[in-house]
């Protein structure tokens, strides 16, 4: 029998960062409302029945629901009834057979992580509590409370865009996107719809949804409006995506001591209201995840401060759900559920269980959320260094040998254009693929030297969808998504390549999401996410998702396509021009060291010089 994972109704974060009563140090500012959401129509939520009370608690229910279901603006809404309408509009589809799967495989992991509390608990569990203590203290040590960090998120930003061109849209439910709901203003979450939904889905929760087409353009002309503001108090302030932001207005207020946290943070939404013609949100802490925690309190167009104490955030923190920390997703959740831990104060009475059931990276995340911990180093624009470049694209579900190859050559040729731009090649190709069956694979190979043209791109990646269509049914094989990726980034450029005879890395631009016209999206590198879950899948794995004998093969290949430094002993990537000049610099080098110890014992030298030698004799000269 399935687990069944009950947990409580999803609450409003505000409820949970403010606790009553308020503590005296924890203080919420009111906004000014600039928008009203009219009371949706009765008839589009009375689509359900009364004969599946039992089976909308069940976790598929919950599962189908998606990762938007605390989007902010979706208080009242009948959860139940919405989960209703997805779970039978998706029945007997693809996609449902895959949620399907998931779901009974994450049960049988669940019934495992019981099995092993059990075995774990009746253990010396003091031991691992007196280990996770000692970590806590020093978690705790760490904690600076200097800061003032402001996240600052655009409200509903793209259909807040629409808006400006049709202000007729702002009084009827409306979305963003069409296959796909990329978001949705505040009316239509009034019935349920949400970011992440299915368009025709979202058209049986409410038949009067009006679906606009995306318009990237406009809403990176928008984004940059908004940010021109932004750089007016923090010119290091970091854009998480196109649509919001972190600040660190410390030194501003250092220099404006007239203005308070809370007056300073009203200026500038103001500034953004008057510039960009759109409202935001925001959270004011002392780190970044208290702060975008506090950015969805008041929304829409509000803001939220918890003060910068200890006793603030943990009295903010303690109450709140653990889904509602960034990087907490719906297995993480429902893992942590079946354990008892629901939220952040529920963490630490669990804490001996962490470790040994989640690995110790998710369990100092964790550790971490619970003392309401975060960053408060931001990183601009161009500071991170970028390790993969990629392009991917979804369709509708696609066979056929020639269909396929004419797809994988339109990837490849789209990726060539990205590694033009950056002036860069990669030395490891990444094939992904999304059955039609919702399974993701990937399939990659490493090579001798950087690739950069779409034909060689192309050749590359073609015995990688052929071995694939072998592996699941040769021309029965069919895709809903085909993605190409580069890592391992060199220069291509002549004489850049062994500067440090490795690979390259370059500054990420700072960009919100890319299609070309026909919708394909840039695939963001994989060093940015921030999800945990990426820890827990690694350490607990869900078959299918992911190719693991690739990987280890890959990781093979790599480890054999080095070739050792006859000087230095090092290993170095296989390429010609990248390691005669390291042997070159090693030359050098040696050939320096030895004429410095030459002089220093008053021998002569010869001008032939003993690296110039050597180098013959490693390279077969006479």
């Amino acid at each position: 029998m399935p687990l069944k994972c009950t947990r409580p109704r999803p609450q409003r974060v505000d409820s949970a960062m403010t606790p009553e009563p308020v503590p005296p140090t924890a203080t919420t500012t009111t906004p000014p409302t600039t928008t009203t959401t009219p009371t949706p129509p009765a008839t589009t939520t009375a689509t359900s029945t009364t004969t599946t009370t039992t089976t909308t608690t069940s976790s598929l229910h919950h599962s189908l629901l998606g990762p938007s279901l605390l989007k902010a603006g979706q208080d009242g809404v009948d959860q139940a009834k919405v989960s209703e309408i997805i779970y039978n509009a998706s029945k007997g589809s693809k996609f449902f057979e895959h949620e399907q799967r998931r779901d009974a495989e994450l049960t049988k992991r669940i019934d495992e992580l019981l099995v092993a509390k059990a075995e774990l608990e009746k253990g010396d569990v003091d031991a691992e509590r007196r280990v996770v203590d000692a970590e806590l203290a020093s978690l705790e040590r760490s904690r600076d409370l200097s800061q003032t960090i402001v996240h600052v998120d655009c409200d509903a930003f793209y259909a807040s865009v629409e808006e400006l061109s049709r202000p007729e849209l702002k009084s009827v439910p409306m979305a963003v996107g069409g296959g796909v709901l990329t978001t949705c203003n505040y009316t239509a979450r009034q019935f349920g719809v949400r970011s992440g939904m299915a368009g025709h889905i979202a058209k049986k929760i409410c038949p009067q949804l009006v679906l606009v087409p995306l318009n990237f353009e406009k809403y990176a002309e928008k984004a940059s409006e908004v940010r021109e503001v932004l750089a007016r108090y923090d010119a290091g302030f970091e854009a998480g995506s196109s649509d919001e932001a972190f600040l660190n207005v410390t030194k501003y207020l250092e220099e404006h001591l007239e203005l308070t946290p809370e007056a300073l943070v009203e200026r500038i939404r103001a500034e953004v209201l008057e510039h960009a013609k759109i409202s935001v949100s925001a959270g004011i802490g002392p780190n970044t995840k208290i702060a975008k925690i506090g950015s969805n309190v008041n929304k829409p167009n509000g803001q939220f401060r918890v003060a910068n104490t200890r006793e603030a955030v943990m009295s903010s923190i303690s109450p709140l759900a653990v889904r509602k920390i960034n990087g907490i997703g719906r297995v993480l959740e429902r893992s942590l559920a079946a354990l008892g831990i629901t939220t952040c104060a529920s963490i630490y009475p669990n804490r001996h269980l962490l470790r040994p059931l989640f690995g110790s990276k998710t369990a100092s995340f964790l550790l971490s959320c619970h003392l309401g911990l975060g960053r408060t180093t931001l990183y601009p624009a161009g500071s991170i260094a970028r390790k993969s470049i990629g392009t991917e694209t979804t369709f509708r579900a696609l066979s056929g040998a020639a269909a396929l190859r004419e797809k994988l050559r339109h990837v490849s040729g789209e990726l060539a254009k990205e590694l033009a731009k950056k002036e860069l090649a990669g030395r490891t190709l990444v094939l992904k693929v999304k059955l039609d069956t919702y399974r993701v694979l990937t399939r990659q190979r490493c090579l001798g030297r950087g690739l950069t043209g779409a034909g060689e791109l192309y050749a590359n990646a073609l015995p990688l969808l052929g071995a694939l269509e072998k592996e699941e049914g040769g021309e029965k094989m069919a895709l809903r998504l085909m993605g190409l990726r580069v890592t391992q980034l060199v220069s291509p450029r002549k004489g850049e390549g062994g500067r440090f005879f490795g690979p390259v890395a370059t500054p990420e631009p700072e960009q919100g999401p890319r299609v070309d016209e026909e919708g394909w999206e840039v695939w963001p590198p994989d060093d940015q996410s921030t999800e945990v879950e990426g820890a827990v899948k690694a350490e607990t794995p869900i078959k299918d998702e992911t190719s693991a004998d690739a990987a280890s093969e890959a990781e093979k290949e790599m480890e054999a396509a080095k070739w050792t430094c006859p000087i230095c002993a090092r290993p170095q990537p296989a390429d010609d021009a990248g390691f005669n000049s390291h042997v070159d610099f090693c030359l050098s080098r040696a050939a320096i060291r030895d004429a410095v110890q030459e002089t220093r014992a008053g021998v002569k030298r010869n001008s032939s010089g003993a690296g110039s030698a050597e180098k013959r004799r490693f390279f077969g000269g006479g």
